[in-house]
């Protein structure tokens, strides 16, 4: 054996030499398993604790970004602030309502021409639309919210059950956020947190139906309104800090690499 053969030789550390290609070789399907994985995945990106979880500090240009962004903090606020403006100075549904819708369909609009994305404004227009047409069908203005509370009712019941099967539905969101997948339920003091938060969020939907429904049923647009207001984008702009606080509390931020 010549000296170019015996050191073309693998040494006693390599590891097996790798397969031929088959040419009859195909990726192995996704299951089911893994599709819904990967789709909660996403979802948990598009959250607004998603813009945030991985961020070693938080700024206020991060805040606002997990928020939409400038604009869509304005597609969330104006229309129903417009309505109740408009609402309480002059008492006319019908002109307050079309103030509310306009502001909307400007703001898609706007979206669409801009080539922006239009997702978080176009399902802002079909949640005030539907809004307004209700109100308009009863002639209530107080009518004007009640979709809220059906959401907010929703979103109550999902984190509820979430809890009552053991697999919060925040600690979800962050597991697979922080790669983490579902092993953090095998870590006590992860899962105790992942279930605090989980219960934070759920008391945030279920204050603001404790609030808000007398309200609605004492025909106190004003206060609906106003109530709507504070307990929206502030108190989630919040909860979205304080989240953000327990994920870096649970999941610290990795040294960086000495040079």
């Amino acid at each position: 054996m010549t000296d170019e053969q015996r050191d073309a030789r693998p040494g006693p550390d390599a590891g097996p030499e790798p397969d031929a290609p088959r040419g009859d070789a195909s990726p192995a399907p996704a299951s089911p398993s893994d599709e819904l994985s990967q789709s909660f995945a996403a979802a948990a990106e598009r959250s607004g604790l998603g813009r945030i979880a991985r961020e070693d500090t938080l700024t206020p240009a991060d805040l606002v970004g997990a928020l939409g962004g400038i604009r869509g903090l304005a597609e969330a606020i104006l229309p129903g602030l417009v309505f109740l403006v408009v609402y309480t100075f002059t008492r006319e549904l019908v002109w307050a309502l079309v103030a509310s819708v306009g502001l909307a369909v400007v703001f898609t609009i706007v979206r669409l021409v801009t080539r922006s994305q239009p997702t978080q404004a176009i399902a802002g227009l079909i949640g005030v639309g539907a809004s307004a047409a209700l109100s308009l069908w009863t002639g209530r203005a107080e009518d004007n919210y009640v979709l809220g509370f059906y959401t907010n009712a929703a979103y109550a019941i999902a984190l509820l059950v979430s809890l009552l099967v053991r697999w919060p539905l925040v600690g979800l969101i962050v597991g697979f956020l922080m790669g983490d997948g579902t092993e953090w339920r095998r870590r006590k003091r992860t899962y105790r947190a992942m279930q605090f938060l989980t219960l934070v969020w759920l008391g945030m939907f279920v204050a603001r139906l404790l609030v808000q429904v007398p309200f609605y049923f004492a025909g106190n647009v004003e206060a609906l309104g106003a109530t709507r207001l504070l307990m929206g984008v502030p108190l989630y702009a919040l909860l979205l800090v304080f989240s953000w606080l327990v994920v870096r509390a649970v999941y610290p931020a990795k040294p960086a690499a000495a040079e």
